[in-house]
């Protein structure tokens, strides 16, 4: 993320937009039945990845598919602002933008709520995306299975 700014508290402009996000989906969250709130989500993450950069928006429709066909069980949804997947209202795994985050790539990411543990005490919960090779896409099927496991 970019430099700290000091007048705000310590926070980067990117952080405070992340936050402020992520408390406007509790606010939608909270404010939604129950019947709508699974669709309605996803459209949120839908129009969240229309949004995005071409680049961006090429991964993340990507990913969704990815997701959503190797896990239909969790549920799409917003998460600090970016797409996330959640199974029982928590998220497993996420999308940010490197665009949002200033970043020269983008990232696919595991909340601690993946089974990706590894007998080694060692494990990978974050990869750098820049674009979804079929050898990538091949991964990301196989971790999404392992963290449904």
């Amino acid at each position: 993320m970019s430099t700290k700014n000091s007048g705000t508290g310590g926070f980067s402009d990117e952080e405070r937009a992340a936050i402020k996000a992520r408390a406007l989906e509790l606010k939608n969250e909270s404010s939604r039945g129950k019947r709508n709130k699974k669709a309605s989500e996803e459209l949120d993450l839908l129009d969240k990845i229309q949004s995005m950069s071409d680049s961006d928006r090429v991964v993340a429709e990507r990913l969704h598919a990815i997701v959503t066909a190797t896990a239909p069980e969790l549920s799409p949804k917003l998460w600090y602002g970016q797409p996330a997947y959640a199974r029982d209202g928590k998220v497993v795994c996420f999308f940010r933008s490197g665009d949002t985050d200033k970043q020269r790539y983008s990232t696919f990411g595991f909340s601690p709520e993946a089974a990706l543990d590894d007998s080694s005490g060692l494990w990978p919960t974050s990869y750098a995306v820049t674009e979804l090779s079929a050898a990538a896409e091949k991964t990301i099927v196989a971790l999404v299975k392992k963290a449904m496991a």
